[in-house]
C-alpha cells in the first residue's frame, strides 16, 4: 500500500523531538548565510545570487535527465533580474521557461500558489507541448490513462519504478487539499513546511511530466519564505543532484511507509544543511572573481578577452584550448591565438603543461 491509498493520507506526522536538534542547526546556517552576504559589497551578492540561481536551474533540470546550457542560463537569468554580465547570449525556449518558473516562486515567494500559477509553471517547462518526442497534456492536470501515472528515475530502457502516483480521477480533489494547507496559517516551521510540500506534491504527481523540477520550485518558494528574502545563495537542487540516488531511495521508502514522514524531513534537513555548507564554494568562487579583475585592472582587454575570461572564472566546462576560444568568441584561429599570447605576457593567462594542437590554458592563479 502507498501512503495515498491510507485513509486520510494527508494528515501527515512527524516526530517534532526527533528533528529539533538538527532543524536548529539548519536555521542557524541559514541566518549565518544570510548575515554574511549582506555584510559583502551589492555587486558581490548580485554575483553571489546569480550564481546559485543558475546552479538551482541547471541541477534540478539534470536530475531530470536534461543538461541545459550554462551560458544561456545565466544570461536568462542575469536578464531577468537586471544583472550586467560580460556578454549575454539567446536562451532557447525551454531554457526561458525552467528560469521564468524559478524566478516566479523565489522573487514573488509571498504570493498565493493556485492552480492557475501551477498551470502556468508546467506550460512554460514545455514550450513545445512534447515531452522529448511524446505529445502530453499542458497547462493542466494529468487525465486518465490506460496504465496508472509511475514515478521513474534512470535512463530510458533502464527506468526504475519507485511508487505510484493516485488515480488521474482523484488529482483535482488532493490538489485543492495541498494548496489550501500550503497557503494557509501553520504553526509548523517554514524549513519543514517546504521539506513537507516537497514530498506532498510529488506524491500527488498532478502533471503528466514536470512535477519532480515543479516540487523543487515550490520547496525553494517556502524556502524563500523561511529566509524572509527573495536573495537566493544556495542551491538545494545541486545539493539533491549530487545525492541522486539517495534521493530518489528515501522518496520511495517514505511512499511505502505508514504517515509518519519524519524520515523523509530528517533527509531533506540534512541535504539543506549541506547545500547552505556548499555554499562557500560558491562564495570563495565570486571573491575569486571579484580579486582576479581588481588585480589585472590595469591591464587593456578586448571585449573577446573580458568574455573570454569571464567564462573561465564561470567554470567553463573542459579545457581553454585556441581553437575553442576561437569557436566561442566567433574569431578567426589567428586571433584567439594573438588574444590568448596577449594575456600571456601580461600574466593573466599560462600555459599547461603538454602541447602541440591541444596545448590549453588556464587563468593564473593568485600567489
Amino acid at each position: 500500500m502507498y501512503i495515498h491509498q491510507q485513509p486520510d493520507w494527508s494528515k501527515l506526522t512527524w516526530d517534532k523531538q526527533v528533528l529539533a536538534e538538527q532543524l536548529a542547526a539548519v536555521r542557524y546556517r541559514q541566518g549565518r548565510l544570510i548575515g554574511h552576504m549582506e555584510a559583502l559589497g551589492f555587486s558581490l551578492r548580485e554575483e553571489a545570487m546569480l550564481q546559485a540561481l543558475t546552479q538551482e536551474v541547471i541541477k534540478s533540470s539534470e536530475i531530470e535527465g536534461e543538461v541545459l546550457d550554462r551560458e544561456q542560463v545565466r544570461s536568462s537569468l542575469a536578464r531577468r533580474l537586471g544583472i550586467e554580465i560580460a556578454e549575454a547570449v539567446p536562451a532557447d525556449r525551454n531554457v526561458e521557461g525552467v528560469v521564468e518558473m524559478m524566478l516566479d516562486a523565489t522573487q514573488n515567494s509571498g504570493k498565493q500558489l493556485t492552480d492557475e500559477r501551477l498551470f502556468g509553471w508546467q506550460a512554460a517547462l514545455f514550450p513545445t507541448g512534447r515531452s522529448a518526442m511524446h505529445r502530453i497534456t499542458v497547462g493542466a492536470w494529468r487525465t486518465g490513462t490506460k496504465s496508472p501515472m509511475q514515478v521513474v528515475s534512470g535512463a530510458i530502457g533502464k527506468e526504475k519504478v519507485h511508487y505510484e502516483a493516485p488515480e488521474a480521477n482523484k488529482v483535482s480533489q488532493e490538489m485543492k487539499l495541498f494548496l489550501d494547507w500550503f497557503n494557509g496559517a501553520s504553526d509548523m516551521d517554514p524549513v519543514l513546511k517546504a521539506a513537507a510540500a516537497h514530498f506532498w506534491f510529488v506524491t500527488i504527481h498532478p502533471f503528466e511530466d514536470g512535477n519532480g523540477r515543479i516540487a523543487r520550485a515550490i520547496a525553494d518558494m517556502q524556502l524563500a519564505r523561511a529566509d524572509e528574502s527573495p536573495q537566493r545563495f544556495y542551491s538545494m537542487s545541486a545539493q539533491i543532484r549530487k545525492e541522486r540516488n539517495d534521493y530518489y531511495a528515501i522518496l520511495e521508502a517514505t511512499q511505502k511507509g505508514g504517515l509518519d514522514i519524519t524520515p523523509w524531513l530528517k533527509w531533506f534537513l540534512g541535504c539543506l544543511g549541506r547545500a547552505l555548507l556548499a555554499t562557500n564554494d560558491l562564495l570563495a568562487n565570486v571573491l575569486m572573481k571579484a580579486k582576479f579583475w581588481e588585480r589585472y585592472a590595469g591591464i587593456a582587454l578586448n571585449e573577446r578577452q573580458r568574455l573570454m575570461l569571464d567564462r573561465m572564472l564561470n567554470g567553463m566546462e573542459g579545457k581553454m584550448t585556441s581553437s575553442k576560444w576561437a569557436k566561442m568568441a566567433k574569431c578567426s584561429q589567428d586571433t584567439a591565438g594573438r588574444d590568448i599570447q596577449d594575456l600571456i605576457r601580461n600574466g593573466v593567462l599560462i600555459k599547461e603543461s603538454g602541447g602541440g594542437r591541444n596545448t590549453s590554458y588556464s587563468v593564473t592563479e593568485e600567489k
